[in-house]
């Protein structure tokens, strides 16, 4: 048991599926989910869209988060948790912070690119005047076991 990580469990599943759905197009498989300040309802989701729309800043996060924005009609999505297969690289680090989401639950680390405590901390950056909680490693081995595969068939 694992208090601190069991109660996100099911919204990463959801972006598990998000993260599927990348690779049907093409894409690293990186899901996104951002939940409603009480952590229960799903705000919106993403998935890796950058082979599908050509476009260099189609991450799952910035893409959940765009439509998190636009569902609340608001850029602040304070109180928000964002939950991501994957560590946010500095790009969505930078949206995350820039949006004053809460919380960002992730599952598997990223050791080359990632900006939430393992190559830089740009979420947690003392100089910022936005740091969010972060909860790593939930559900880390199935995100991890997908990115694998999906690098291993290439």
């Amino acid at each position: 048991m694992d208090p601190v990580r069991d109660r996100w469990r099911a919204a990463m599943r959801l972006a598990l599926d998000e993260a599927e759905r990348a690779v049907q197009g093409g894409d690293v498989p990186v899901g996104a989910v951002v939940l409603s300040p009480d952590g229960t309802t799903v705000l919106a989701t993403g998935h890796n869209e950058r082979e599908a729309t050509g476009d260099p800043t189609a991450h799952a996060e910035v893409l959940a988060i765009r439509r998190a924005a636009a569902r609340l009609g608001e850029w602040r999505l304070a109180g928000c948790t964002l939950v991501v297969t994957l560590e946010p690289c500095t790009m969505c680090a930078g949206a995350i912070v820039q949006s004053r989401i809460d919380r960002v639950v992730y599952g598997a680390r990223d050791d080359k690119a990632g900006a939430a405590g393992s190559l830089w901390d740009v979420i947690r950056d003392r100089r910022l005047n936005h740091r969010p909680e972060v909860v790593e490693g939930v559900l880390a081995p199935e995100c991890a076991r997908l990115l694998t595969g999906f690098f291993r068939d290439r």
